[in-house]
């Protein structure tokens, strides 16, 4: 059986006939945009259980341990300066940079405890710190951080090794880029969202344009190998005219990567969104204009679809990993680690390791009272059955090549494909109807029409969603 942390190479390569790889039609995307998870995992994070512990986890890693594969590290950094309001991050509003130290101090004595769990020689080849504002760490706080981490783990000297940070422009510098290079971070993820004033003003995120490009340029001059930029459709007070200026602004200095994200107003979730007036979001169709708006000049400027809200240079790594078949898809978004396992570090963070999943608490205090008890702050989590790993490698694959050859799933699972999944082939039909999806020769597929709704087509194959009383936790597809 073919386990989620050995995630199975795509069968047949694909080969996309365009840079972008699909076209825009809002009839469609809007007939079938309803709300669904965004598959960083299977059975997703609302499925965990606090029935899953310490004990669990500790098995978990035992069992990875016989594979020896290489681990990937992510770290929760929750401090934000100020609220951004549409965000529905976890993360802790504080203008107090004193907090940072304490924390790191935890995270080290987390590090501390796990690490001997873990055979000795397995390499770290993935590090992502990700937030809330990793940046909210001072330079040495970082430098003692990633160095503390060094010397508790492995870490490969390998270049093709990925350390990313996500970054708040408005409080870096140029000189912490080179601070951030000396401790090996070769990537970096920007957040701009839109540059127009009166959409920051709306979000609480007043961001200049020459800082940010400022930046980037930065992180060119002190080498890092990929500069990513998050923009966000759908925001309040946003017009296409002032989005195109993002677009063009962004595009001329060509970033290696970026992430188009659909806002999803939840302010029933998520308590910073309730400073959104809604009178002031675009409706429906101004939304669907603005994302074929992104589409389109991305596509002119050259860009490939990766997958969901991603799109990279054609010659970037994600690019060519997706045309080689070997693209993966983790609680980090997409990546090219696939044959490793998840370790997660801090406040909310999430693990996968073998065929299980595991998650700090959410809550601060809780994961530092768990920290200071000395113990391991597994909060819940989830043991994958059979049917659970053979539907996580079909959802996989669907995610990162919008196809998978279920014959070839089939012989890997000792199952009837067609027999298995009746039921799923079957709602698979109405994605079909409208050309978004097509089922031939034991191969299930996204059409380049059906490629922006891929977690629906991956919804199909969903057990948990055919349960009654799902949690109303997910974003809508578009």
């Amino acid at each position: 059986m073919h386990g989620i942390g050995q995630s199975a190479r795509m069968d047949t390569p694909l080969a996309f006939p365009d840079p972008l790889g699909w076209p825009f039609d809002p009839d469609i995307l809007r007939r079938h945009d309803r709300p669904g998870p965004r598959y960083t995992s299977y059975p997703t994070a609302p499925h965990f259980h606090d029935g899953y512990g310490a004990g669990q986890f500790r098995e978990a890693i035992a069992r990875s341990n016989a594979s020896a594969r290489p681990l990937s590290l992510y770290v929760h950094v929750p401090y934000c300066t100020s609220p951004c309001f549409y965000c529905g991050c976890n993360r802790v509003i504080s203008r107090d940079r004193d907090k940072g130290a304490p924390y790191v101090d935890r995270v080290l004595a987390e590090a501390d405890r796990v690490a001997p769990l873990f055979a000795p020689g397995r390499e770290v080849t993935q590090l992502h710190f990700g937030g809330g504002t990793p940046n909210f760490l001072e330079p040495e706080q970082l430098s003692r951080l990633v160095e503390g981490l060094r010397q508790r783990f492995c870490f490969s000297g390998d270049t093709g090794r990925d350390f990313s940070i996500e970054l708040d422009p408005r409080s870096v510098s140029p000189d912490d880029i080179a601070v951030l290079a000396q401790l090996g971070f070769n990537r970096a993820s920007l957040g701009v969202q839109d540059f127009d004033p009166a959409v920051q003003q709306a979000i609480n995120r007043v961001q200049g344009v020459d800082e940010t490009l400022a930046i980037i340029d930065a992180c060119r001059r002190h080498g890092l190998r990929s500069v990513n930029v998050d923009l966000i459709y759908g925001l309040p007070r946003q017009t296409l005219e002032g989005f195109a200026r993002t677009l063009e602004t962004v595009l001329a200095v060509r970033p290696d990567r970026l992430a188009i994200y659909g806002y999803a107003h939840m302010p029933h979730l998520f308590k910073a969104q309730r400073q959104i007036v809604d009178a002031e979001l675009p409706d429906a169709e101004r939304k669907l204009a603005l994302l074929g708006l992104a589409v389109e000049r991305l596509s002119a400027a050259g860009y490939q679809y990766i997958g969901m809200d991603h799109f990279a240079l054609p010659e970037e790594d994600l690019s060519r990993a997706q045309r080689a078949g070997s693209l993966h898809r983790n609680f980090m978004g997409y990546t090219t680690h696939a044959d490793s396992d998840l370790l997660g570090l801090g406040v909310s963070a999430i693990s996968r390791i073998d065929n299980s999943y595991s998650q700090n608490p959410r809550d601060l205090k809780d994961w530092e009272a768990r920290i200071d008890a000395g113990g391991l702050p597994v909060w819940r989590g989830l043991e994958l059955d059979a049917d659970d790993v053979l539907r996580a490698e079909l959802i996989q694959q669907l995610m990162c090549h919008g196809r998978v050859d279920g014959h070839a799933l089939a012989a890997r699972h000792g199952i009837d494909f067609e027999q298995y999944f009746a039921v799923e082939l079957a709602a698979l039909q109405r994605l079909a109807d409208d050309g978004l999806a097509r089922y031939r020769d034991g191969v299930v597929a996204a059409t380049r029409q059906g490629r922006p709704l891929l977690r629906l087509i991956a919804m199909c194959f969903d057990r948990y969603l055919q349960a009654p009383q799902q949690p109303a936790r997910y974003s809508r597809a578009i």
